[in-house]
């Protein structure tokens, strides 16, 4: 084998310091931009629902969704027992108020005015302890909040199955970025 690469041929020493240098630079920088290091157990409380107006099933679905997430994504293990991360919480806000968007009018064709179609608004927020036990100065205490905007013609199982998923999607995308990505 006489390949050459500027005036490089593979046979010679300086083709494989070559590539050792860029192997061994290659598998120090991640692209994960996680900042977990040294953790590896995780403990997720159940979430409990102390909003003035109550979802029965939101406080377990939000709760298995979250554990779900950080278990499926990360390399993190479940625990019950001294974790080095804790994550737990409570569902402050789940309100439903109408709302009125003027990019959905219709022109009514009897009287030719403009009728808008009335809309609801969901808002859901959940107050979060988040607590590395490894690394105490990450942890932190927050809110998040997300809305689902639609059409107030659904039905509260329409809204319970489609708009409250859209809303703590969102939620849990925020929670686990600041727990997990370091941008």
């Amino acid at each position: 084998m006489n390949f050459k690469i500027k005036n490089i041929k593979i046979g010679q020493p300086k083709f494989w310091l070559l590539l050792l240098c860029l192997s061994v630079l290659n598998s120090c920088y991640t692209f994960t931009g996680s900042s977990l290091k040294d953790e590896k157990t995780i403990q997720i409380n159940e979430f409990p629902n102390n909003a003035p107006l109550v979802n029965p099933t939101l406080s377990q679905q939000f709760s298995t969704d979250i554990q779900n997430r950080f278990l499926q994504r990360t390399t993190l293990k479940g625990t019950k027992e001294n974790p080095d991360i804790l994550v737990e919480g409570e569902i402050t806000d789940y309100s439903i108020t109408p709302t009125t968007i003027s990019s959905n009018t219709v022109t009514n064709q009897n009287t030719g005015g403009v009728i808008q179609e009335s809309q609801n608004k969901l808002t859901i927020t959940v107050k979060v302890h988040y607590e590395n036990r490894l690394h105490p100065e990450l942890s932190f205490d927050r809110s998040y909040s997300d809305e689902a905007v639609f059409n107030s013609n659904l039905s509260q199982s329409d809204i319970e199955s489609s708009q409250v998923k859209i809303a703590t999607d969102r939620i849990i995308n925020k929670i686990f970025n600041d727990i997990v990505a370091n941008w």
